[in-house]
């Protein structure tokens, strides 16, 4: 079993940066992909990036390339969500999830959810 808590979220000006932080709990952090997803009022969830559990391999959504980065220190059980350059459209609610998968973005291939943290980008 493991339990995400995710903080962070807030509101900033387009153009600004935030740092989301997902907090782990569970002694095998480590062997699972991470994730973190997205989802706007009215819309789907999408993802927005994933981290295998070794941390050497991300991947990114094209809305957010080169924009967000996600990285992850296993002694801590914490994956982060560096985000700059920040749109409107970037606002959501955002998850991070976990997976037994080595990678995953799919959101069924995640097998715990946090209970998301409110971004709000205004212009």
């Amino acid at each position: 079993q493991v339990q995400l808590v995710e903080s962070g979220g807030g509101l900033v000006q387009a153009g600004g940066s935030l740092r989301l932080s997902c907090a782990a709990s569970g002694r095998t952090f480590s062997s699972y992909a991470m994730g973190w997803f997205r989802q706007a009022p009215g819309k789907e969830r999408e993802f927005v990036c994933a981290i295998r559990w070794s941390g050497g391999y991300t991947y990114y959504a094209d809305s957010v390339k080169g924009r967000f980065t996600i990285s992850r220190d296993n002694a801590k059980n914490t994956v982060y969500l560096q985000m700059n350059s920040l749109k409107p459209e970037d606002t959501a609610v955002y998850y991070c999830a976990a997976s037994r998968l080595a990678y995953a973005r799919r959101y069924y291939e995640y097998d715990y959810w946090g209970q998301g943290t409110q971004v709000t980008v205004s212009s």
